[in-house]
């Protein structure tokens, strides 16, 4: 049984207007009403990535998307998942955790493309990343077995420390499961074991720059965002480390396990 939480939604969708979901990752948080124009950009960028996936030859891949404007954090990409398919005619499918809107809580989803770029982000852009042949194998079975549920932590925080177990974002959970994937000397089935091996792997986490004024202000009104599992010096010098989709890519870089180019793509 899959241990995903279903949200089963073809690449095109027969209502014109409809109101988003409460669930958000990399998104602005907020309920809107879609325009048949904004439905319609959404679908067409995911019209172009099945294409691109299709014409790959992969069976699992990244994907990112910009959900939010983090320019001033200097990060492109907010939110990263998995796709996949588990057979070569199946329909690709985007494996990833998403924050309960408003709260400090999680799920695992597996949904189709069009759910991921719906919700009005912030640009209608997509990052394609292909892992190696072997690595691919490796995620497939893991996501048919039980290790994404073990690995996932349902309290949320969006900043979260990578080296503590207290929250999950969402893509510490893909990084997570990049561990399980990736460590051929041992096997992974907890997330303390996970950031073992990625601590010795020398995983880097990005670093945003926030001041203790933000800091308190984020942690007053956001139910979201905690700063209690980081490092106490590093916390008051203001530097957060945290797992965003360029620490995960540059990790995958560093250990050559990407057999294509990144590819970019956007709408229109």
């Amino acid at each position: 049984m899959n241990i995903f939480a279903k949200l089963t939604a073809s690449l095109l969708l027969t209502s014109a207007v409809f109101t988003s979901a409460s669930s958000y990752a990399g998104r602005s948080c907020e309920e809107k009403t879609l325009d048949p124009s904004t439905l319609m950009k959404g679908m067409e960028l995911a019209l172009k990535t099945r294409n691109a996936l299709d014409a790959s030859g992969a069976q699992i891949a990244m994907i990112a998307r910009v959900g939010q404007d983090l320019s001033k954090y200097h990060l492109r990409y907010s939110h990263m998942g998995i796709v996949w398919r588990d057979h070569p005619d199946g329909k690709w499918l985007v494996a990833h955790e998403l924050n309960q809107c408003g709260t400090a809580n999680s799920q695992l989803y597996d949904e189709g493309l069009g759910n991921f770029f719906m919700d009005t982000p912030f640009a209608y852009e997509t990052l394609i990343v292909l892992p190696d042949a072997a690595l691919q194998q490796k995620l497939v079975a893991l996501l048919k077995s039980d290790t994404p549920r073990k690995l996932h932590e349902p309290h949320y925080n969006m900043l979260a420390f990578p080296y503590s177990t207290m929250y999950q974002n969402s893509n510490q959970w893909i990084l997570e499961l990049l561990a399980a994937a990736s460590s051929n000397d041992v096997s992974i089935s907890d997330r303390k074991q996970a950031q073992s091996w990625l601590s010795m792997a020398n995983y880097q986490a990005g670093t945003l720059n926030i001041p203790s004024m933000t800091r308190l202000g984020a942690r007053m009104f956001r139910a979201n965002v905690a700063f209690d599992d980081h490092p106490f010096d590093r916390r008051m010098a203001g530097q957060i480390d945290t797992i965003t989709v360029d620490s995960v890519i540059s990790f995958m870089e560093q250990r050559n396990i990407i057999i294509s180019s990144k590819q970019i793509l956007s709408y229109p």
